[in-house]
């Protein structure tokens, strides 16, 4: 162990550890949840010193061999070569202070040791006066949630989406000439082709990218150089854009400065927007799944319209029972989404004055809903969409049964009339065509062009 000071006194922090005061007594306050800040974000972390090193160089406010050990510090940040030395609970100061300080100390260390000085000394690296330069935990701390969201959304959610729109599209392809039963209110309704459906399922698909697009535009925002209260105390007024110009370049992103750094430093309503954008998303992608959970149904007792790769046993109990596991998984994880969703909302609501103090909840829900959307979204798609198979004679029969093909009957005989040969059809067991037929209501010439469900598929 070796001895560190700060403001409160001293303190034990272990020998091999990067951090310092701060983030030891973290350690110590914060024994919550066990839950940490993943890769994405750390990697943020990185990224948003890195630029901040650069910036300060280029405007002489941070001596040129300081800058470099802070920024050769940072890419190892960035390539996750120190990720066990970010130990933090999420549930800690609510500005992400503890965070921040442990970013600032973790670089500060390894830079002094590339320098050739001793980790613990603050020499000739200071995390506070060098690394944390122009910054505050303010306006670092949601600058790297907007950094983390836009990198997750952009490399991992919107390339799971396209995959799952890609295969949708190829089965409303391969299944467009299948006819089946429509349903409305889990009852019959009119007839509508397989491919119909699965067209209406990537179009949902289409729509969750651009909301993805759109989170991208709603946190492409950056509060980097509000400070401490929003009015860029203790920084130069070029130091924002230099260090946006550096993200940008280095990551092919369109970030910009805040508009206004007071609103930008004391609401995380843009976050709320981008949650909720998720939130949408994952109400979709339930949809999509219950559906697909609903057409696989049976074999034997349910729709059966639809064959579901067959993955694992489904009991304990029931041999030879398959259940609809990917399905259910991503039903799951749009659920816990639409709760982050919640929580980052009441998250939202705790913006005080000048601060919101729920920063920490509001990064790891917001990084987790798009990296858990994203890799369960492939492992639906690939496990199961890209597997789906028709059972076109199952789809032949409940068509051919369905009570509501006495709807294109309506135009010619009448609502009440066709009302009556489907009620009958039901009591008797018999299908439309056949009461129709045995009530001779029109000649069967006629009765068969009306009654032929792949035309109810379109308008005339």
């Amino acid at each position: 162990m070796r001895t560190e000071r700060d403001v409160i006194g001293e303190i034990q922090i272990p020998d091999k550890a990067l951090w310092g005061a701060q983030t030891q007594r973290a350690i110590e306050n914060f024994p919550i949840s066990g839950l940490r800040f993943g890769r994405r974000f750390i990697q943020a972390l990185g990224l948003v010193k890195r630029a901040c090193a650069l910036a300060n160089s280029d405007l002489s406010l941070l001596d040129k061999e300081l800058g470099e050990a802070i920024t050769r510090a940072c890419d190892e940040v960035i390539e996750g070569k120190w990720d066990d030395q970010f130990p933090l609970d999420i549930f800690q100061t609510g500005s992400g202070t503890s965070t921040n300080m442990n970013a600032n100390e973790v670089i500060a260390n390894r830079a002094i040791q590339l320098l050739g000085g001793t980790v613990g000394t603050k020499n000739p690296v200071h995390p506070n006066d060098h690394v944390n330069m122009s910054q505050s935990s303010n306006d670092f701390f949601p600058t790297t949630i907007h950094v983390a969201a836009v990198l997750a959304l952009r490399d991992e959610l919107i390339p799971a989406l396209e995959h799952l729109r890609d295969a949708l599209s190829e089965k409303a392809r391969a299944f467009d000439h299948i006819v089946k039963a429509g349903r409305t209110h889990l009852q019959d309704a009119t007839p509508i082709r397989l491919g119909q459906e699965f067209g209406g399922y990537r179009t949902q698909i289409e729509k969750s990218i651009e909301r993805a697009y759109s989170a991208i535009d709603a946190s492409n925002e950056l509060p980097l150089g509000g400070t401490a209260v929003g009015t860029g105390v203790n920084r130069l007024k070029k130091f924002p854009q230099k260090a946006i110009d550096y993200l940008n370049e280095s990551l092919g992103t369109n970030f910009y400065e805040a508009v206004n750094h007071i609103e930008a430093n004391a609401a995380r309503d843009s976050i709320v927007e981008a949650s909720g954008q998720l939130k949408t998303i994952a109400v979709s992608l339930t949809k999509i799944a219950n559906d697909i959970r609903w057409l696989g149904s049976g074999p034997r007792s349910g729709l059966g319209e639809l064959r579901l790769p067959a993955l694992q046993p489904g009991s304990s109990i029931m041999p030879g029972k398959v259940n609809p596991v990917m399905g259910e998984a991503l039903i799951m994880v749009a659920a816990q989404v639409i709760s982050h969703d919640a929580a980052i909302t009441q998250g939202g609501l705790d913006s005080h004055f000048e601060l919101n103090t729920m920063m920490p909840l509001i990064a790891y829900n917001l990084i987790s809903s798009i990296e858990w959307m994203a890799k369960v979204l492939r492992a639906f798609t690939d496990r199961c969409v890209v597997g789906l198979e028709a059972d076109e004679e199952r789809c032949r029969e409940t068509v051919e049964r369905n009570l509501a093909l006495a709807t294109a009957l309506a135009p010619v005989i009448g609502y009440d009339r066709a009302a009556d040969i489907s009620k009958e059809a039901y009591r008797s067991g018999r299908t439309v065509r056949e009461v129709a037929l045995d009530w001779k209501v029109l000649p069967p010439e006629e009765l068969d062009t009306l009654l032929d469900p792949s035309k109810m598929t379109e308008p005339d």
